[in-house]
This record gives C-alpha cells, structure tokens and sequence, in this order.
C-alpha cells in the first residue's frame, strides 16, 4: 500500500511534502482537537499528516487538488469511516461546500502543509468565510508566517490584515530537508487562532449543500469543483487567485483603521467589532 502511495512531486501543484515525523507529530499536538470538531486538511499530500490525524479526529477531511493521490488516499483509509477524502482546489470551494462534501459539521479546524504560493490566498480564504474555523494550523513559508505573526511597530499590511480576525503565532521552524523534495525557502508552522469578530459575517449556522458533488462513496474521492471557474493563479509570490477571493470591505476599513492607529503610535494592540 505504501509503495503505491509513492507519487513524484509535482513542481506545477507547489508539492514539497513534510516527512520528518516528528514535525508531523508536533503539528497534530498544536492543533489541540477536540471531540466535536471536523478537521479539514489541506494538501494531504501522500498521506503522512493524515495517518496522525486520523488517529485523533472525529471527523477528518483531508483535501488534495491532485486527483491521482486523491484517489490513492482514498484506497489508503478507505477503512476508516471517520475520514473522507475530497479533491477540489481549496480555492475554487467554499468552507460549507468541503464540510457538505467531507460529512463534516460545525465547528471545524484547519490543519496542513500549504504550497507556498498559495498560503496566504489559503489562510484568507477560511479568516473571511461566512463560516469561519475555531483555529488554523498550517505550514507556510518563513517569511509570510513571520509577517502574520509580526507585532506592533513591525507589522506589515499582511500581519495588520490577519490579526484584525485572528491570534497569531508562530510555533516552530522546519528545515529545508523536513521536506521532499526540500524547498528553496525556509518553513514555519503557525498557529492562527480565530477571533469572535463582525468584521467577516457569518456565525454557526447548519451547513447547506452547495457545489457540485461527483463520484464518492466507496470507489474513489468525493470530487468537488464548486461553482466558480477553477482559480488562476497570478504568479507563485502573489499567492493571490483572481476571481475567486473577494475583500469584504469590512475587513478593509478594519484594517487600514489598524494601519492608521500603529502608524500613530496610539495602539500596542488592536480589536474591533467584537473581536
């Protein structure tokens, strides 16, 4: 099973998979589940990350954008009624569509490995969903982690931008060689944890089925492509999909009041709405 699980990485897809598993180990530990969250993995990779998770989710739905080891996965845990493997593009799909495709229901976690010209589009796409996680633990490049996590007085547009909707930390470094094929760039694990802020609408409300749903079952991942054309990206720095994330404008206003008040020197810290 583990041999056909094998798979060449593709350069095109950002595919760089952590093996050291006691990295693997110490992101499971991080995300501190509980027994009524669904966690949904992004980039489940040839499936290292979700063996662990699997073993301490009540649900678990380990997303993969590569058919060909969506399919493997699939074959992999198709013992495990708690897991359902889903391949979609994470940003062509809406967070109520993976729950709907994966079984899962509210509240929920992100966990996984992002590509990293696609973290930051990732990590904004959950912080401003109508339905938002209670956390996000994901790998990202050094440098963008760094910036989420950056206090006042060295915060940057991005940093100001994500925590006006969430606590953010960053955990612990990876070395190239924690991956194969070991990336150009350094690694961080961060720790995102969501706050109860209006500046997104959107609260705990029953997920409704949306998207389109093809396949499934027993014989293969449950195929999921949304409703919105797949995303483009505009180049591996923006990390940016056109077409598929739109700025809510509260967020915005949010933000550049943030920007406003630190340029100022009149905040060391910042919420708003009720965050």
């Amino acid at each position: 099973m583990e041999a056909r699980l094998r798979a060449r990485p593709r350069k095109s897809l950002g595919q760089h998979w952590l093996t050291d598993r006691s990295a693997l180990k110490r992101i499971v530990d991080s995300a501190e589940m509980d027994d009524a969250e669904t966690v949904i993995e992004i980039g489940a990779g040839t499936g290292l990350l979700t063996g662990l998770l699997a073993e301490r989710a009540r649900r678990l739905i380990p997303v993969e954008v590569d058919e060909r080891l969506a399919s493997r996965l699939t074959e992999k845990f198709a013992g495990l009624k708690n897991v359902t493997v889903v391949a979609s593009d994470v940003l062509a799909v809406t967070p109520e569509e993976l729950l709907t495709a994966g079984r899962g229901s509210l509240p929920y976690v992100v966990v996984g490995n992002l590509p990293y010209f696609i973290g930051t589009a990732t990590v904004r796409r959950f912080l401003e969903a109508s339905v938002r996680p209670r956390r996000l633990v994901v790998t990202l490049q050094a440098e963008v982690a760094e910036s989420m996590a950056a206090p006042p007085g060295r915060m940057s547009y991005l940093g100001v931008e994500v925590q006006t909707l969430a606590e953010a930390k960053v955990l612990f470094h990876l070395p190239p060689r924690a991956f194969k094929p070991p990336p150009k760039v350094r690694s961080a694990v961060v720790r995102l944890d969501v706050l109860d802020t209006d500046l997104v609408p959107g609260h705990a409300h029953p997920v409704l089925p949306g998207g389109q749903l093809a396949g499934g079952g027993e014989g293969g991942p449950v195929l999921l492509r949304g409703e919105q054309r797949r995303a483009r990206y505009i180049g591996r720095g923006s990390g940016r999909p056109r077409g598929v994330l739109k700025r809510r404008a509260g967020g915005i206003r949010g933000a550049a009041q943030a920007v406003a008040e630190l340029a100022c020197g009149r905040a060391s810290r910042f919420t708003f709405g009720g965050g």
